[in-house]
């Protein structure tokens, strides 16, 4: 028997990424009895997985890594979403020397916002995820769907990294939104949280505007949509990222045209390297012992845990971080999260997912359902409905 291995992750139980942080808890505490150990050359190492809050702010999380590499001995560390909290974990990481697994981040503003780039990759930290690129396509196929012929998309941006990056002219939405001939209306940044949208709304009202895309919070979607109502402007089809992924914020704007992106669904055609579970059994276990509805981040926490006792099994020495990283960035593993492959990019230390177009519409067992509505980048997941629009 083999000295004892800790996994540790830094999860956002409290604060406003609390939402995000409660798939990763569930899984944590459902795998904890389900994988007491990890088998390495035959021999057996007993597994603890440990968790630390990082109240949805920065510098907590910075002291959560501490704790869990100090007091708890964390071999490897997991983390997921927060644009400021997920990198201040990988960058801790980084500093300590202590491998770090990330998701639920598009690679870009995980690589670019924290100053890295292919030529000066990450030593430690790793992350799983799609890419802005990979929304800014599938939004544009749902424009092609609302407008066949190229249209004007206003752009509703705020003034922080999600926003500077989306406008970016190499790895924002213009190439995408070029290349199937659209024009985007971006009136500037707003910040976050927005006081009100007037000026944005004349710009699009002028530009005659009937599809907005952006990645405001349910906070400010909702301001915006109020607004424009009174302002006489009325999308047929708002593309939203970020929060708009998440069932309980979706209630509000029911009827509005909202469409959103899709990384993880029950019906997802995966399965778990650790025990043969389905997306679908995850997300029916997931709502029968919390009584909430899945969300997209729990297939993603659960691979999480995947990816780390694979390196813990696969390492040459388990015990050792610098060998946990090396077989973290070799890994190519079939995951409840699908394929994941750190040795192919786009880019070194980042293994992409797949993203397809989804939106929340009237549901039967729950009040609104997440239906896949576009699959061109994930064909063997069928559609089940076809993108509405507001009228």
């Amino acid at each position: 028997m083999g000295r004892e291995l800790c996994v540790g992750a830094v999860v956002p139980c409290t604060g406003r990424l609390s939402l995000l942080g409660d798939p990763l808890s569930f899984v944590l505490a459902l795998l904890a009895p389900a994988v007491p150990h990890v088998v390495n050359g035959g021999r057996r190492y007993p597994l603890r997985l440990a968790s630390r809050d990082s109240r949805s702010d920065p510098g907590t999380a910075r002291r959560a890594v501490r704790e869990l590499v100090e007091q708890e001995g964390a071999r490897v560390v997991l983390t997921l979403g927060g644009t400021q909290v997920l990198p201040a974990v990988a960058d801790t990481c980084e500093e300590l020397g202590v491998p770090c697994v990330s998701t639920t981040f598009p690679w870009q503003a995980y690589v670019y916002g924290r100053g890295a780039d292919p030529s000066r990759p990450f030593t430690w930290t790793y992350h799983f995820a799609w890419g802005l690129d990979d929304i800014a396509g599938v939004f544009a196929e749902m424009w092609q769907l609302c407008a066949p012929r190229p249209a004007p998309v206003g752009c509703l941006w705020n003034d922080q990294l999600p926003g500077r990056l989306l406008r970016h002219p190499g790895r924002g939405f213009l190439p995408r939104a070029g290349g199937r001939g659209h024009r985007l209306v971006d009136p500037g940044s707003y910040p976050e949280p927005a006081t009100t949208f007037a000026p944005h709304i004349g710009s699009f009202l002028r530009a005659g505007t009937e599809i907005v895309t952006t990645a405001a919070t349910e906070r400010d979607l909702a301001l915006f949509h109020r607004e424009a109502a009174e302002h006489g402007l009325r999308p047929r089809l708002i593309t939203s990222s970020r929060w708009l992924t998440y069932p309980c914020t979706a209630s509000d704007l029911s009827g509005a045209g909202i469409a959103t992106l899709v990384y993880w669904s029950p019906r997802h055609p995966y399965r778990s390297s650790l025990d043969g579970t389905t997306p679908a059994l995850l997300a029916e276990t997931y709502e029968q012992r919390t009584g909430n509805q899945w969300l997209q981040p729990l297939g993603l926490a659960y691979a999480l845990v995947e990816v780390a006792v694979h390196a813990l099994s696969t390492a040459g020495d388990p015990a050792d971080r610098r060998s946990v990283a090396d077989a973290i960035g070799r890994t190519r593993l079939e995951t409840i999260a699908g394929p994941l492959d750190w040795t192919g990019g786009p880019t070194p230390n980042v293994a992409p997912i797949p993203l397809v177009g989804g939106q929340w519409q009237p549901g039967g067992r729950h009040p609104a359902e997440l239906a896949i509505v576009t699959n061109t980048r994930l064909p063997q997941l069928r559609t089940d409905a076809g993108l509405t629009f507001a009228r």
